[in-house]
């Protein structure tokens, strides 16, 4: 073999050589960014659960002290007939 058909074989695999390892690194980068997004759904939903936790429980606290209490509601209604905005 000649020196030219020598160098261009050398070069060629190294050129492949190289393209191979490019494209093996940006799968495992794809890979990874794709699993950093299921680790992030993953928490919203953890956070979203622990909200729905603190709701029900805060809901349920509330029943318990609309039953111990006569408390209006919250949407302004008045418990009584005043509505002067005075208390009796």
């Amino acid at each position: 073999m000649s020196r030219a058909s020598k160098l261009t074989f050398a070069a060629t695999g190294l050129g492949t050589a190289g393209i191979v390892y490019f494209v093996h690194w940006s799968q495992e980068q794809e890979k990874a960014a794709m699993h950093k997004g299921v680790e992030r759904d993953m928490e919203k939903q953890r956070i979203r659960q622990e909200r729905r936790a603190d709701f029900e429980i805060q809901k349920k606290l509330e029943e318990e002290y609309r039953k111990l209490q006569n408390v209006p509601n919250s949407l302004g209604e008045s418990s009584g007939g005043n509505k002067n905005g005075q208390g009796s």
